[in-house]
């Protein structure tokens, strides 16, 4: 009689479904992973970190095959084993961003950046879920979004350490060239600038800090709502002391010293907010508003022109461009 063949072990299965989706075979490396998965859950050996990261690559198969929906189940799965996963975040994110959920796109784009503010892939899809948002719930937007996770600072750390023995990595669309980010370590070392963006030389703040510049930002928010914008100024500051890495803080702040006429203090405030997020449109607008106050039209010019990039159809963005144009 024939022997039988000995059942593949997890990890090779693993490897032969690797090799199946860098060749673009996406439903046989899908099977590869079910039966890596089998198997790992029948093994004495289970491990939730490596479980998470096989349905976070079944996940990368879903979302190139178009199959968006098991794409979220299986991200949602390897969240649950390993929490704050980026690979898993930015893959759901692009199945939701397909799906047309764009809240909850919005909320794992931006969990993403509370990791590591340098993935462009993250910023893109910040930027592009904003202008949806806007679209589909106008102005108010933000008030219906749940709320957005805070990552623990351990978790940070943590990441950041696995980081270190990284290798240099691209900055990818969640959907493109995911071969490319489909094994271990799950979080590699950028470069210090890519795309404009570059990371943060200030140290993080604990997550008591961060939950307590949350609130004072939010505060900060409602006081804008009420036109109190030299209040609201106070609270983005004290908010700001504490967290001194958040770049949403530093835009609503400017849009507050543009309602004052203190039109430096809000260059200052954009150009900290840009440090962060070259490409951050809110920072570039208002710094080209306070350019434009400030008699500076080359610099207002300069600024609309680097927005119209990144959002070539935004009207008050061309707006104002010409008016400036007309003033040169």
């Amino acid at each position: 009689m024939p022997q039988k063949q000995k059942p593949k072990s997890w990890t090779e299965l693993k490897q032969a479904g690797n090799e199946c989706f860098k060749t673009g075979q996406y439903g046989d490396a899908t099977s590869l992973y079910s039966q890596a998965i089998r198997e790992l859950e029948k093994s004495n050996k289970k491990n939730p970190e490596d479980l998470a990261i096989l349905y976070s690559n079944r996940a990368a198969s879903y979302l190139k095959d178009g199959n968006c929906s098991e794409c979220v189940k299986d991200c949602d799965t390897s969240l649950e084993l390993f929490p704050f996963n980026v690979k898993s975040l930015l893959r759901r994110a692009a199945a939701c961003e397909a799906l047309e959920r764009y809240r909850h796109a919005y909320i794992d784009y931006k969990t993403a950046l509370q990791i590591d503010c340098n993935i462009a892939a993250a910023h893109d899809g910040t930027n592009r879920m904003t202008k949806a948002l806007t679209e589909a719930d106008g102005p108010s937007w933000r008030e219906k979004l749940p709320p957005i996770p805070t990552v623990p600072l351990s978790v940070r750390e943590k990441l950041a350490q696995r980081a270190a023995g990284g290798a240099p990595q691209q900055n990818l669309a969640p959907q493109q060239n995911l071969a490319r980010q489909q094994n271990p370590p799950q979080q590699q070392n950028p470069p210090q600038q890519q795309n404009g963006i570059k990371k943060t030389d200030k140290p993080a703040p604990s997550e008591k800090d961060m939950k307590k510049a949350q609130a004072l930002k939010e505060e900060g928010n409602s006081l804008v709502k009420k036109a109190d914008h030299k209040k609201a100024i106070e609270k983005y500051s004290q908010s700001l002391k504490l967290n001194p890495n958040e770049i949403t803080t530093y835009t609503n702040r400017a849009l507050c010293y543009l309602s004052v006429k203190q039109y430096r203090d809000a260059v200052r405030d954009c150009s900290e907010a840009l440090r962060m997020d070259g490409g951050n449109v809110k920072a570039l607008y208002r710094r080209a508003q306070a350019h434009k106050e400030l008699k500076d039209l080359k610099a207002c010019v300069d600024d609309l022109n680097v927005l119209l990039k990144v959002e070539p159809k935004n009207t008050a963005a061309l707006k104002l461009l010409q008016e400036a144009q007309k003033k040169k």
